[in-house]
């Protein structure tokens, strides 16, 4: 039952994310769908730790609502957003 309540959530842009920005590389990870920010925000660390074992560096951590149309956005060399490969940590 909660696994509906929160893809009703997202489905009306409600749900709440773990956004997570990195400088090394320069990408922007979700993580979610949360049905709540204190949700979100307990699972946060160990995303965050997930990104260190894989080597990213100025990493900082956002809790909030969207509907991210992608999980993973990188930045080519012209700084224009594409979608990068999936870490460890997040739901497909």
């Amino acid at each position: 039952m909660k696994d509906i309540y929160t893809g009703v959530l997202q489905v009306l842009g409600l749900a709440w994310w773990v956004e997570v920005k990195t400088d090394k590389p320069r990408c922007t990870y979700y993580f979610g769908p949360f049905e709540s920010a204190e949700s979100a925000q307990s699972a946060q660390g160990g995303y965050v730790e997930d990104l260190e074992k894989e080597g990213a560096q100025g990493i900082a951590v956002d809790v909030k609502r969207c509907k991210p149309s992608s999980l993973t956005v990188g930045e080519d060399a012209d700084g224009k957003a594409v979608p990068t490969r999936v870490f460890s940590g997040q739901m497909q």
